[in-house]
C-alpha cells in the first residue's frame, strides 16, 4: 500500500510538473535588476526584455531592486518561489567577484540559483595618453619594465572590475604599477589625456568617444578575440596569451527552478539575442551578444570565478 502511496504521489507531482510547463508563462514574468535604473545592466535587461517576453508569449517586467553592490537584489530573487515568474539578470560583479572579496554575501552564487543563460559580455579597452611612448601592448609592457613603480594606472575604486583588470594584467605581465583609485572612470579621464595617468583599462561606452576624438590612444581591447564593435582594435591576448577581462551578464533563476522552464526562458533568451534591435542597442553599450546553454553558462562563470578569487587573493585586494 505504502508502495502504491509512492508511486501514486510521484505520479502527481511530475504530472503537475508538465503541466506547469505547458501553461508557462501564464501571467508576466519578473526580471529582477540589482542595480539601479538609467545603469548598463539596467538598459541591457530593457533591450532584451521586451523581446524575450515576446518569444514566451508574456511580459517581462524589469525590476530595479539596488544596494549593497547587487546583492540586496540578487538575495531576493535567490529566496523567490522557483516558478519561472521571478528571474535574475546578474554580472561578473555580483556572482564572479563580490563572493571572493571578503563581504559576507546573504546568498551562495552556486548553491542558490539556477543558471539559465549568458547573455553578453562588455570588454574593456587598454588606453594610455596621447604622449606615451608606445604605440601597441608590446611597447607598453616593455616601457613599463623599463620603468618598474614609476608608471601609474587609474581604476574606478578599489574591487572594481577595473581595479581586477588592471591587477590581471600587472600579474601576467610581470609589471610594476602604481594604483591611482578615483570614483569612477569618467573622473580619471583629464588626468589620463593630460598625462598624470599612464593608463586605465576602460569600458567601450565610456572611453572610446575619446580615442575616436583623438584624446587618447587605444592599444588593445581585453577580449580573448577581435571584438566586432571594435573590428580594427587587437586584443590584448596577441600579446599576453590567454588574458581576457570582460563584464559578463546572465539570467539566472532561484535554485530548484524546473529544467523545462529552465529550457523555455533559455531558448526565448537565445532567439530575443538574435534579433537586429537587441543586437544593435547591446552595441551601443559595448556589449556583445552571447547566448548558449545552460551548461556552458555555469561552466563559464565557475572558471570566471575562480580567475578573480586566484587574482583578489594573491594580490591581497580589499574593497576599502
Amino acid at each position: 500500500m505504502k508502495l502504491l502511496h509512492s508511486f501514486l504521489l510521484a505520479a502527481a507531482l511530475l504530472t503537475g510538473t508538465l503541466a506547469q510547463a505547458q501553461t508557462y508563462p501564464n501571467r508576466p514574468i519578473r526580471l529582477v535588476v540589482p542595480f539601479p535604473a538609467g545603469g548598463a545592466t539596467d538598459i541591457f535587461a530593457r533591450a532584451v526584455s521586451q523581446r524575450l517576453g515576446e518569444k514566451l508569449g508574456t511580459t517581462v517586467v524589469v525590476d530595479n531592486k539596488p544596494g549593497a553592490g547587487g546583492a540586496i537584489g540578487s538575495d531576493l530573487a535567490a529566496k523567490a518561489a522557483p516558478d519561472g515568474y521571478t528571474l535574475l539578470l546578474a554580472t561578473s560583479s555580483t556572482h564572479s567577484i563580490a563572493p571572493s572579496l571578503g563581504a559576507k554575501l546573504p546568498y551562495d552564487p552556486v548553491a542558490d540559483f539556477t543558471p539559465i543563460a549568458h547573455v553578453g559580455n562588455a570588454p574593456s579597452i587598454m588606453l594610455v595618453p596621447n604622449t606615451s611612448p608606445a604605440r601597441t601592448v608590446k611597447e607598453w609592457i616593455d616601457y613599463a619594465r623599463k620603468n618598474p613603480g614609476k608608471l601609474n594606472y587609474a581604476s574606478s575604486g578599489n574591487g572594481t572590475i577595473v581595479h581586477l583588470t588592471a591587477e590581471y594584467f600587472k600579474a601576467q605581465t610581470g609589471t610594476f604599477l602604481v594604483h591611482i583609485p578615483y570614483k569612477g572612470t569618467a573622473l580619471a579621464i583629464p588626468d589620463l589625456i593630460s598625462g598624470k595617468i599612464d593608463v586605465l583599462f576602460d569600458s567601450l561606452p565610456s572611453g572610446l568617444p575619446h580615442v575616436k576624438q583623438g584624446r587618447l590612444r587605444a592599444l588593445g581591447i581585453t577580449s580573448v578575440k577581435r571584438s566586432p564593435l571594435l573590428p580594427e582594435l587587437p586584443p590584448i591576448s596577441d600579446t599576453v596569451p590567454g588574458y581576457e577581462s570582460v563584464t559578463w551578464f546572465g539570467v539566472y533563476g532561484p535554485k530548484g527552478l524546473p529544467a523545462d522552464l529552465v529550457a523555455k526562458v533559455n531558448a526565448g533568451l537565445n532567439q530575443a539575442l538574435r534579433e537586429a534591435d537587441v543586437k544593435d542597442r547591446l552595441a551601443q553599450l559595448g556589449i556583445e551578444p552571447a547566448g548558449g546553454t545552460p551548461q556552458q553558462f555555469a561552466a563559464m562563470t565557475n572558471a570566471d570565478r575562480a580567475k578573480w578569487k586566484k587574482i583578489i587573493t594573491e594580490r591581497k585586494i580589499t574593497p576599502e
